[in-house]
Order: C-alpha cells, then sequence, then structure tokens
C-alpha cells in the first residue's frame, strides 16, 4: 500500500546539519552552526508539515469519443490535497498519441493544476492517460507514491471531411429523399409538358401553352426519393505504412477514412447507409439515417483490426444488400475472394463501385530473415496480379477508381445513373 515516505532530500539535511552540530561542539567551531543552520530550519519546518492523511488520486479526461486529429485534456484530481503541495506526472508513450509536453513529464503546484494535453493521430481504440504520479508534502520533505494510473480507453473515429455531392443516385427506392426519380410524381424536378388528364392538379396547368392550344396543358414533374448504400470495407491485411492523421497513409487509413466521408455525405442528405466489414469480427450496421446512425457506423470503423475471417470464406459472405442498393467497396483489391464478392454483387443487378485503397507508395513489411531483393520482385508480380483483377472487374462492368477526395464517385454515380435509364432489352416467353 501507498503512503508517505521521506525524501532523500530531508534525510540529507538532517544529517547534514547533526553532523555540523556535532562538529561545532567537539572542535568548538561556532562557524559550522551558521553553515548548516538552513538546513536545520527547512528539515524541521518540513518535519512539522509531516501528512496525517492518505490522498487519492484520479485523472479525469474531457472526452471518451474523439476524431483523428482532436484534442483532449487530462486532469489530475487529488483528494485531500491539504498536506500536499508539488505533484508531479509521467505520462506513458503511446502509438499514435501525441502530448503536450512532448515528453509526457508534468510538475506544478497542487494549487494551480496544468492540465496533460493529449491528441489522437489515427483511428482506433486508443488508451490514454496512463502515468505516474507522485505527490510532495510542503518543504518537499515527504513523498507519497509513485502510484500507475490504468488510463482510459478512447475511441478515436475516422477523419471524414463534409461535402454535398450534386450526383444523382442510380436506383433511388425510397419514398422521399433528394435524388430524382425515374417516373412522374410530385416533385420539384421538371420532366414534360403533357396534356391535362382528370386527377391533375390545377396549379399544375401551364397557361402560357394551354392558351395557344385548344386544350388544357399541364406541367409534369419527376419526384424526390432517397436510395440505399452499402459500404463493404476490405479489412483482410493493412498495406503500407500509417505515420498518423498528417503523414503517410495504409490501404486501411484511406479505407476508413473515405468510408466515413462517404457515409456522411449521404447520411446528410437523407440516403439509408448500411456498413459491412470483411474482418474476423465481421462488424455490420444495418441500414439506416440520421445522426446517431453516422454515430453507429463511425464507431464500427474505429474498432476495426485487420485480418482474415475465420468462420466463413470472403467469396461466400452474406452482405445483407437490400434490393435496389448501391454498393461502393473499399478494397486495395490484392484479395481474389474481394474481386470475386463484387462480381457477385454486379451480377445481382446492383451497381456497384470498387474505391481502389491502395497508396501509390505501399510496400510490403520485410523481415531480417528475408531477402529484400526477392520481397521487391514478389511485390512487383502480386501487383501484377492485382492489375489483371483490376481489368477483369472493368470489362465485367464495375468500375474500379482511386480515392481522390470526397467528390471521387461523383463522375461514376452520375455514369450509372444515366445507364440505368437507359431501354433494356428482355426476352419473353415462348
Amino acid at each position: 500500500m501507498t503512503r508517505w515516505r521521506a525524501t532523500a532530500s530531508l534525510a540529507r539535511a538532517l544529517s547534514v546539519s547533526g553532523v555540523g552540530i556535532g562538529i561545532a561542539l567537539v572542535l568548538g567551531r561556532p562557524a559550522v552552526v551558521v553553515l548548516v543552520a538552513p538546513l536545520v530550519v527547512v528539515g524541521a519546518a518540513a518535519i512539522l508539515a509531516k501528512p496525517r492523511t492518505e490522498p487519492h488520486v484520479a485523472a479525469q479526461t474531457s472526452y471518451a469519443v474523439l476524431h483523428e486529429g482532436q484534442g483532449t485534456t487530462s486532469r489530475l484530481q487529488v483528494e485531500p490535497a491539504e498536506d500536499v503541495e508539488f505533484v508531479t506526472r509521467v505520462c506513458a508513450s503511446a502509438a499514435y498519441v501525441a502530448l503536450k509536453p512532448t515528453n509526457g513529464c508534468l510538475g506544478h503546484l497542487v494549487e494551480a493544476p496544468v492540465p496533460l494535453l493529449v491528441s489522437t493521430r489515427r483511428w482506433g481504440q486508443r488508451r490514454i492517460g496512463e502515468e505516474k504520479v507522485g505527490l510532495f508534502s510542503p518543504w518537499a520533505g515527504y513523498r507519497w507514491g509513485p502510484v500507475a494510473l490504468v488510463g482510459r480507453e478512447v475511441s478515436v473515429l475516422p477523419a471524414s471531411a463534409t461535402f454535398r455531392s450534386a450526383a444523382a443516385a442510380p436506383n433511388p427506392i425510397g419514398l422521399i429523399g433528394a435524388h430524382r426519380s425515374r417516373r412522374d410524381g410530385d416533385g420539384t424536378e421538371f420532366s414534360s409538358i403533357r396534356e391535362f388528364h382528370s386527377g391533375d392538379r390545377m396549379r399544375r396547368i401551364n397557361w402560357r401553352v394551354s392558351l395557344r392550344s385548344s386544350a388544357l396543358h399541364v406541367v409534369s414533374t419527376r419526384s424526390e426519393e432517397d436510395t440505399a448504400l452499402l459500404l463493404v470495407v476490405d479489412a483482410l491485411a493493412d498495406y503500407g505504412v500509417s505515420g498518423g492523421i498528417d503523414d503517410t497513409q495504409s490501404s486501411l487509413d484511406v479505407a476508413m477514412r473515405s468510408a466515413g466521408a462517404i457515409a456522411e455525405q449521404y447520411i446528410r442528405q437523407g440516403d439509408r447507409v448500411s456498413l459491412r466489414v470483411v474482418s474476423p469480427h465481421g462488424e455490420y450496421v444495418g441500414y439506416g439515417a440520421g445522426s446517431r446512425h453516422l454515430r453507429r457506423i463511425l464507431g464500427q470503423l474505429s474498432r476495426v483490426r485487420p485480418g482474415v475471417p475465420h468462420d466463413v470464406s470472403v467469396e461466400r459472405i452474406d452482405f445483407r444488400t437490400a434490393a435496389g442498393s448501391m454498393v461502393v467497396v473499399l478494397s486495395p483489391m490484392l484479395s481474389e475472394g474481394m474481386a470475386t464478392a463484387a462480381v457477385r454483387l454486379l451480377r445481382r443487378g446492383l451497381p456497384v463501385i470498387v474505391v481502389d485503397t491502395l497508396p501509390a507508395d505501399a510496400a510490403p513489411t520485410v523481415s531480417s530473415e528475408t531477402d529484400p531483393v526477392i520481397a521487391r520482385l514478389a511485390w512487383r508480380m502480386r501487383l501484377v496480379e492485382r492489375r489483371q483483377v483490376l481489368d477483369r472487374l472493368a470489362a465485367a462492368g464495375c468500375p474500379v477508381v482511386p480515392w481522390n477526395g470526397p467528390r471521387t464517385l461523383d463522375v461514376i454515380v452520375r455514369r450509372l445513373a444515366r445507364r440505368a435509364q437507359l431501354p433494356r432489352a428482355g426476352v419473353g416467353a415462348r
């Protein structure tokens, strides 16, 4: 159990002052007493201020959920603090966590606390606040601790850019939304001017055309509907080196941040979004809308751990897609299984877009036992196979685009929307 102990400075002050007084008495040198008098005074003051209560310390952070690049403060609470004068804190360093002061060492008077500033630099589950705390009594005579504080688990959500897309969805299937429907209805999008029919509203009459003709004409409009979006994130492996929010990106960094940006874009315009992560835990979020649903999606992304699923092969994963959903697959496409899954969704008649998340400078991690020349050759061969997979996807009608910012999908979504409006030839029953 931690308790107050005499400091080395108090022991030195008492020992030196005792030796000095003894020398003065034995040798008859009063000047020695004058030399050790300050130590006698400080030692006596420290002994008189000996603590009589046992303090309790706890560190509290301002927020439990953060976005990449955001920061929080870690404040230390000491109760009771009557016998405490000075506090020292030494915070442990953690991956992708920046501290201020940079070395994590902090000291201050208990009456004037100084918070420790913490900033998270990458998505995931981060433990902050692991530190050792020491307390000192007045005159630094007694020390309590140091004690180790466990810290707190903080969810770091992927950073996402807020933007608005003007591209219409290929298959709007809902009741109300921001996408132009393929059928006429009550809306604001102009469709055509036609003759008046029974049941048309009077406010739709176009009087200019009606006066020039012998019959009433009305303005026909298209209704606005919402759409369903399925985000499929490939977390089978992480390629490249991640340096945090302001540095180099790995493939999972690109996938998580782009998934967060796309989900935020569609949810803010009223669409329904679902998430399926291909990983050992198979994180899944059903279709939903609203800010609370967006927080659920970002929370699941922050808990992703890369790896291969153990219970089912990638080709046989049930993505639980709703009819008419648009599917966005975020993958480095270094797995044949992900390409097969994308083609399987495409053959179900769903519009599928593959977002290439492999960084241009990605390279495998080479151990000390592996020949670097052989490793580079193997990686080049793997990239050649990957290029063949991407070409086969494009030939099957699945567009593949690299992630170049929030508006990466606009051109592709417009192209898919125009393709959905083209007439399709059917085969009649014999």
